[in-house]
């Protein structure tokens, strides 16, 4: 693998003030201090003739490749790749538990007493759902996709993906990462539903992020219920942190499980081709938050299957958990 990150991260400190109620950045997009995407850069006053030739050639320089900066079109995931963040041998996700070498991984948050969530399946099965709001300019939405892709494939199959970064002016500058955008996903176990609220480019005039996709009404209410301090131990912050992901209203994920450090100066493929060594400290961060999602899964499927949710990395998971 290439060069592993050299700090550990906080997670639990690293969630500013994202976008709040519809989530829509007002300017042009900067680095948020508190370490997760903080939506927008203002031009300082240098005067107005600097400000809008700035503005100019940043929009010209964000419309170069799909895969670092973005410029509306789709690229396909590879076959090999996706056989290998889909295809991660049992092995090394019994190898790496929940154990992380240089980041801490946070597990799920554990929720109880709420009206459950579930959707059907193409055979009209009523199951639990996952759902997951999110935006292609996040470097924390960008890390945990990864985690979050591996998990699912140990329930169902994935097609559809799409390669893509994260933002490359914000912090973490173009994570590599996929998009759910053109994603299908398809279990007899669970229905994952996803929004991709915004590109990583800006739009035409400079000032938003380019809108992506729209969250139903139902989807938003989600949002801002359970994506609020209520829910959500630590530090108090504004708005509704991305990404968020709920498991069926029974677990939550806020924010990235790890920090996207791990992934600098890596590319898609180094990444990906070293999902099968489990002694990469990149591959740890990825496969451990892998085991907590799959955990949790586990807990909404009854156990199904029964080979995966019985595994040692997994029941390492539920130990951690305390999911019996």
């Amino acid at each position: 693998m290439a060069k592993s990150p050299a700090s550990k991260k906080n997670i639990a400190s690293n969630r500013p003030a994202t976008q709040a109620a519809k989530r829509a950045p007002t300017k042009a997009p900067v680095k948020s201090s508190s370490g997760r995407p903080a939506g927008l850069f203002t031009w300082l006053a240098i005067g107005l003739v600097v400000v809008i030739v700035a503005t100019l050639v940043l929009v010209k320089v964000l419309s170069g490749s799909p895969s670092t900066k973005g410029n509306g079109t789709f690229s396909p995931v590879d076959a090999t790749t996706l056989a290998q963040i889909t295809g991660v041998p049992v092995s090394v996700f019994n190898t790496v538990g929940v154990t992380s070498q240089v980041v801490q991984v946070s597990p799920p948050i554990t929720v109880k007493g709420q009206p459950p969530l579930t959707a059907q399946t193409s055979s009209g099965t009523t199951v639990p759902e996952v759902f997951y709001m999110g935006a292609e300019y996040c470097p924390f939405c960008a890390a945990q996709r990864w985690s979050t892709i591996i998990a699912l494939s140990r329930f169902g199959k994935w097609s559809g993906l799409g390669n893509t970064a994260s933002y490359a002016h914000d912090n973490y500058p173009n994570t590599p990462t996929f998009t759910f955008v053109k994603s299908t996903y398809a279990s007899k176990y669970i229905v994952f539903k996803s929004v991709e609220e915004y590109t990583n480019y800006l739009n035409s005039a400079g000032t938003n992020y380019q809108l992506l996709q729209t969250p139903t009404k139902a989807q938003s209410a989600l949002v801002e219920k359970y994506d609020t301090p209520k829910y959500i131990p630590g530090p108090k912050f504004q708005g509704n942190p991305i990404p968020f992901i709920t498991l069926d209203n029974k677990f939550l994920v806020s924010g990235a499980s790890y920090s996207p450090d791990a992934l600098t100066n890596l590319t898609r493929a180094n990444i990906a081709t070293g999902l099968s060594d489990p002694t990469s400290p990149v591959t740890d961060a990825i496969i451990a938050s892998a085991n907590y999602q799959t955990a949790a899964i586990c807990s909404l499927t009854n156990n199904q299957p029964s080979n995966v949710c019985t595994s040692s990395g997994v029941m390492a998971a539920k130990t951690a958990m305390k999911i019996k």
